[in-house]
């Protein structure tokens, strides 16, 4: 059973892995895309999104917790005065991977990791949004039961108003 085992060990251990990653997500910074394997950019993007977020916020002190993980001087100042002022206003989902087939060596399954927001081609028609917007998880239910009930015009009461409940037709009958 495999309760709890959510990491992607790649088949390294943990030092290695993490030095892997490390490098993996300096170089996406660097070059806003690049190619591995599938197996890799999976385990990559969970590794790189945190750190993505973190760079909204330009402090020393997240400056120094992206740095424990990055080790690399030119990929922070990358990550924190370029990528982070163009994701600003997008909630999430930083990176997008996309299938390559199959390596011809050892048929390895291929896979390109981008950084949305730098694709050209995917981009073209969309304006960036600068200004962070605020989302919540909350339901609009009230804003579709205003929008839902019968308002009741100035000139005509409502039946609520008549005081006797009935319909206006029945008393003009």
């Amino acid at each position: 059973m495999r309760h709890g085992d959510k990491i992607k060990n790649l088949s390294r251990t943990k030092s290695h892995r993490d030095a892997l990653l490390s490098n993996l997500a300096s170089q996406l910074i660097a070059h806003k895309r690049i190619i591995t394997t599938l197996a890799k950019a999976k385990a990559l993007r969970t590794y790189v999104e945190p750190l993505i977020t973190k760079s909204k916020e330009n402090t020393t002190h997240q400056r120094r917790i992206v740095f424990s993980y990055l080790q690399d001087k030119a990929a922070i100042k990358e990550l924190f005065d370029v990528i982070s002022v163009k994701i600003a206003g997008r909630p999430g989902g930083y990176t997008r991977i996309i299938k390559l087939g199959t390596r011809p060596g050892d048929n390895a399954e291929l896979g390109m990791i981008e950084l949305v927001d730098f694709n050209e081609i995917y981009g073209k028609g969309r304006e960036e949004k600068k200004e962070t917007t605020k989302r919540t998880r909350r339901a609009g239910g009230g804003k579709k039961k205003a929008e839902a009930a019968p308002e009741a015009t100035p000139n005509q009461p409502s039946a609520s108003e008549t005081g006797d409940g009935a319909p206006e037709a029945e008393e003009k009958a």
